[in-house]
């Protein structure tokens, strides 16, 4: 296969929503798509062939890509400038490749080969536009009249199918409803605290048994909303032919805009398969097989698999439609999944796999996640019927909703889209076609046969339910389907109950007993109390992990006077991440209070801290970085004794978040420096985290500004996490957390809470045990969270190898939370999740006593249960999984807990103050010296040139963070310190630079400049400059919160991403600039890449647009684009020529040069890009704006 083709149907860029594209390269796409899925993730690949060497981007632009081009004929390309001296006098182009870019050089001809020459010779190689008008069938232009109102499936037998399929009365109102009304997923609060569905006792879906996967650290998920350009969900069925031939008849497919389909579009790909249709072509001809089943399911389902192949190799079928429909008295079905999963091996098998299209008719699926399992196990497409059905009997009969039936179906159809697109860009998965067939599934409770045999691709956390168990369970849910007796005669739908409690139904571990018990123990502190609540937990039987393990000691029990003291255990104990925003001041407060008096730790959460509270007996301990950065400022870190990184979160792993506009307070707004009622967004991504490496450059960042903080990263439970967690040592982490995926949240997708995050028992001695295996388990301290509640909890934590232990819904619990789970809705009843003045100062009743009442006899009860074991301290008993055994019991025996109880050799506990890098940070500690007598005495500045390198790292964030310690976040007066420096800076030039710092660098700069800056000044200043040389990497200004940077050259993808108040100019700029911005100036005098102001709520900026191309760059879903030559512009256009004129002082800018004496001229080519809802333009920032 040609050397360009090849690379670029692998790995194509984005090209499913780009209408920039070239139409005839859109075609080379669009064909070579029908046997190649997208390659997708953070990569810079470099490939060769002999003849040609070349270099491509990942379609996103998530990892560097640099290259020089010399006048002596060299090529060099890196992920960084710098990894070789070049003299600057023999650079003739110093560049970058953007989002989905390749370059290439010809080694015969010595000729490089740009973007756009590749362009040219894809699209001109075949007349692939011909091709795809000649054989490609659209569904779309085939339709008609699309969302048929009318009740498929007969009313007066929807119940029985409903029942049989678990829609519940609550599926109907918490899941349904919100998709009709809103068109997207319904959003909860709170986490999961239901057990798992191989231990429960009532009816569960089958696609319950898996949990998404999710990225975390190795690579970023994506934000399938704001960067939805490089999404898509586009469907294809038909034949997978010969990767090597390049023939027209390839293009033969039928092509849908979603794997979700109506039934007006089913019906037309059934016409293009059926022989009696016009429409007619044996390509697509398709047989419907049915998946009811009255014998025994493994025998059904092996009779299912031989018929289908039997009917593609022997019958020509090429699209199997598997359908459900068949439901009756007599006949339950099989599992929609396990019937893809068994085909999808099976005709691997038999070698037919690629000649077949699986469409799946089906009532199992109420939402994405049932969606996702379909497709993730290889399903092409689905119709969600009797979703539909039950969507139209619902609004038939509701009195609230007024809305069409042809509105509700589209809005479901809109709904699973969007759930879908969440799904899969969770794990950084760009396309449906790569997502297909993936397996990205933990599978939790399902045994080895039926994973092997129908799932393959997965791993399982838990081995566990054989068919038999399986089989037995649809079969009593079939016959309580079609019982017309009791309480199915008054209520035809079960109640419900997964998704909130109602007695009867599904057990909560936060139920309301229990948190009624929670709340006497705050109140009352007794040990009568806290036996009750002891009881109640201890005795809700088989439901977690933890519940199936019991004690057996190898040591004689031991006196309670002889166990370590409260105090210390108390040391061990945290409150989780929870900000000031998602929960109010008062309750934020108390938890810090309460936790500094017994001597644990509080967590800031993601949104800032007011600096009236730190030293005090108010300041959060933990400070925490999350992806968007709110409140990140130099004092905050330095205010830290522990530091954590937030990489995801158990109730919502590999998702961002959003604090409604409503709850953004101007107390809110202040320290997350942004507006009082602007919504704000906080990414997917870390966007300075695409890899273990840059994990490593951050923790780096973090120990520079604060070398006294002990540095955390939060990892959420799945398997594989012990790999990770031995990647986030070796990054020099001093403490892993292991987030159960049954962690609160203030708001998240339902599907989110409930379907994506493992059992903390799961990951936590997964990752313990990964540690020890690779020598890291010294280095590290390992925590752990996740619904604890007990004595009982914490002790077999520990014994799974947890040092600490954090507490998020308890704590809530502890100051009133009574678990209505409307966190989201700004109204909760007891003051704690809300901003509303009336409701926190009227209803909240919390106080720090209640907490330590709690803490107290939760540290007792962990002392008793020592005593019984033999454990003097609880140091000796971390990671003694040996005393852990399953509870003699026969539904325990059918499952496999032995990578629960694994015991690695090793030591157990982390052995280290500090996990020290092996960078010292040498350089910048010597210029802290220099500058140490001008933060001593601020009235005697001092000027320090150095030359600088790409191996020093960070510079800046040392000193800025010595000023923070003494002076706070308002720094030094301007200029107090002004290093002048030459040569090429490494990652992370400015970090945290606070006020009274200037950093002049003659040379350029790589990745990450003014990361998190609050204050000072950066200029850089590179002697080739101008748009069309590059002087610095992506991602700079990320979380900046003040501070001027102007750079004399271009820099790359994501600058200013959640910018919050930096000043800044550049001379051209790549993909995704401007994203989640929040405040502060950007001016860009040049080109800049697609995407640009996604996600943006605050802010200004002005891009100089000659080439008038840049309109259509923009992301107009927030922002606006608007001249700035008119009476109404006035304030901006001058505030814009004040700050060239500065930007041509400091950096001798040709370009500003050029502009500034044609400004009447040029100011007409400069767009200004503000939030659409912006009222008064922030133009003057000293005075707060």
């Amino acid at each position: 296969m040609d050397f360009f083709k090849a690379v670029r149907a692998v790995i194509p860029p984005a090209w499913q929503n780009a209408p920039h594209m070239d139409p005839e390269l859109r075609a080379y796409y669009e064909y070579f798509s029908t046997v190649f899925e997208a390659w997708d993730g953070p990569a810079a690949f470099s490939v060769t062939d002999g003849r040609y060497i070349g270099c491509v981007l990942d379609r996103n632009g998530l990892r560097p890509s640099k290259y020089i081009v010399t006048k002596d004929d060299m090529l060099l390309i890196a992920s960084e400038y710098g990894v070789i001296d070049i003299d600057d006098d023999n650079i003739l182009e110093r560049g970058r490749l953007q989002s989905g870019e390749m370059i290439g050089l010809d080694l015969q001809f010595g000729q490089i080969l740009k973007h756009e020459d590749i362009n040219d010779y894809l699209k001109s190689s075949n007349p692939y536009m011909k091709w795809l008008n000649e054989y490609m069938v659209y569904l779309q232009e085939h339709t008609g009249e699309n969302y048929d109102d009318n009740l498929e499936l007969d009313e007066t037998k929807i119940v029985e199918r409903q029942r049989y399929f678990n829609f519940t009365q609550e599926i109907v109102e918490q899941v349904i409803e919100p998709m009709i009304k809103d068109g997207k997923e319904a959003v909860g609060s709170m986490g999961d605290d239901t057990p798992l569905a191989a231990f429960s006792q009532k009816q569960r879906r089958f696609t319950d048994f898996f949990k998404q996967k999710f990225a975390q650290v190795t690579n970023p998920p994506i934000d399938p909303i704001r960067e939805k350009i490089v999404m898509s969900l586009n469907t294809g069925f038909g034949e997978v032919h010969n990767i090597l031939d390049e023939l027209p008849t390839h293009a033969h497919r039928l092509k849908a805009v979603s794997p979700i389909l109506t039934k007006e579009k089913l019906d037309i790909l059934k016409s293009f398969g059926d022989p009696k249709s016009p429409r007619y072509e044996e390509f697509y001809k398709n047989t419907t097989f049915s998946t009811a089943y009255s014998g025994d399911l493994k025998s059904a389902l092996d009779a299912l698999a031989k018929q289908v192949i039997e009917s593609v190799k022997n019958e020509g079928t090429r699209i199997v439609i598997l359908d459900d429909s068949e439901f009756d008295k007599e006949r339950a079905v099989i599992p929609m999944a396990m019937a893809v999963g068994r085909l999808n091996i099976a005709l691997l098998e038999a070698k037919v796999r690629h000649l077949v299209s699986m469409v799946c008719v089906t009532d199992e699926v109420q939402d994405s996640h049932s969606a996702a399992v379909l497709i993730g196990y290889g399903a092409n497409a689905l119709y969600p019927k009797l979703l539909f059905s039950t969507a139209l009997k619902h609004i038939k009969h509701s009195k609230e909703l007024h809305i069409s039936a042809k509105e509700a179906m589209k809005s479901i159809q809109t709904a699973l889209n969007g759930g879908l697109l969440k799904i899969l860009s969770k794990m950084g998965i760009s396309t449906i076609a790569s997502y297909r067939n993936s397996g990205l599934f933990d599978i939790l409770g399902l045994g080895e046969e039926i994973v092997s045999e129908c799932f393959a691709a997965s791993k399982s956390a838990l081995d566990g339910l054989g068919y038999a168990d399986i089989d037995e369970r649809l079969k009593k849910w079939h016959k309580d389907a079609f019982r017309n007796d009791g309480f199915n005669k008054i209520f035809p739908l079960k109640i419900g109950g997964f998704y909130k409690f109602y007695s009867g139904e599904e057990y909560h571990d936060f139920g309301p007993a229990v948190i009624k018990a929670i709340h006497r123990v705050a109140d009352e502190g007794t040990p009568e109390a806290w036996r009750d609540l002891k009881d109640l937990i201890e005795k809700r039987d088989r439901k977690f992990i933890r519940d199936f393990l019991t004690f057996k000691s190898d040591r004689e029990p031991i006196s309670i006077d002889e166990v370590e003291p409260k105090e210390e255990i108390f040391k061990r104990f945290a409150s989780a991440a929870m900000s000031l925003g998602s929960i109010s001041p008062e309750a934020h407060e108390t938890l810090a209070m309460a936790m500094n008096k017994i001597g644990g730790q509080s967590n800031s959460g993601e949104g800032g801290e007011d600096p009236e509270r730190f030293g005090t007996e108010r300041n959060s301990k933990i400070k925490q970085v999350a992806s968007g950065r709110f409140g990140v400022t130099p004092a905050y870190l330095r205010s830290a004794e522990e530091i954590q990184i937030k990489v995801a979160q158990g109730a919502k792993p590999g998702e961002g978040g959003q604090l409604p506009g409503h709850k953004v307070t101007a107390l809110i707004a202040k320290l997350r420096h942004t507006t009082k009622g602007v919504t704000l967004i906080s990414p997917p991504p870390h966007h300075d985290i695409y890899s273990i490496e840059d994990l490593a450059q951050l923790i780096f960042d973090l120990k520079q500004v604060n070398p006294k903080a002990k540095i955390a990263v939060k990892l959420v439970s799945t398997i594989g996490v012990g790999t990770i967690a031995a990647g986030v040592a070796k990054a020099y982490a001093d403490k892993i957390i292991i987030s159960g995926g049954d962690g609160g949240t203030g708001a998240a997708p339902l599907t989110s809470i409930k379907f994506a995050g493992n059992p903390w028992e799961l990951g936590l001695s997964e990752a313990h045990n990964a540690l020890k295996a690779n020598n890291l388990r010294e280095f590290v301290h390992v925590q752990t969270d996740g619904g604890l509640k007990t004595g009982m909890d914490v002790v077999k934590a520990a014994l799974l190898g947890a040092e600490s232990y954090a507490f998020g819904t308890g704590v809530l619990t502890m100051v009133g939370c009574k678990m209505l789970r409307i966190c989201h809705v700004n109204k909760c009843s007891v003051g704690i999740a809300t901003q509303n003045e009336k409701l926190r100062q009227e209803y909240f009743k919390g106080n720090v006593q209640k907490v330590i009442n709690y803490f107290t006899l939760l540290a007792e009860d962990v002392r008793s249960i020592m005593a019984s074991l033999g454990f003097r301290t609880m140091e000796e008993m971390i990671g003694r999984s040996d005393i852990l055994e399953v509870i003699d019991d026969a539904f325990a025996k059918k499952f496999d807990f032995s990578a629960v109880l694994h015991r690695e050799k090793g030591v157990d506990t982390c052995q280290r103050d500090s996990n020290e890098p092996f960078d010292d940070n040498a350089f910048e500690k010597e210029i802290l010296k220099e500058a140490y007598s001008a933060i001593k005495n601020p009235e005697m500045p001092v000027k320090i040139k150095k030359t600088i390198c790409n191996l020093n790292r960070s510079f800046g964030a040392r000193i800025s963070g010595e000023i923070a310690e003494y002076y706070g976040d308002a720094g030094l007066k301007s200029d107090t310190i002004k290093l002048e420096l030459n040569g090429t800076a490494g990652q992370a030039f400015g970090a945290f630079l606070i006020n009274g710092i200037t950093m002049k660098l003659d040379g350029v700069a790589n990745d990450y400049i003014g990361k998190g800056m609050h204050g000072g000044k950066i200029v850089i200043t590179p002697r080739h400059q101008g748009e069309s040389f590059s002087a610095g990497g992506n991602t700079c200004l990320y979380g900046a919160t003040g501070g001027k940077v102007y750079i004399a050259g271009s820099v790359g993808e994501r600058f200013a991403v959640r910018n919050s108040g930096a000043v800044t100019v550049v001379e051209g700029a790549g993909d995704n600039a401007c994203e989640y911005m929040t405040g502060g100036i950007v001016v860009i005098l040049g080109q800049t890449g697609v995407n640009f102001g996604a996600g943006m709520t605050g802010g200004l900026a002005f891009v100089y647009d000659a080439e008038h191309k840049f309109i259509e760059n923009i992301n107009q879903e927030l922002v606006e684009g608007v001249r700035i030559d008119t009476d109404e512009g006035d304030e901006a256009r001058h505030f814009l020529k004040k700050l060239l004129k500065d930007y041509l002082v400091e950096t001798g800018s040709k370009k500003a040069e050029e502009i500034l004496e044609n400004f009447r001229v040029e100011v007409r080519n400069f767009w200004m890009v503000r939030p659409k809802n912006l009222t008064k333009l922030p133009l003057n920032l000293e005075n707060g704006d």
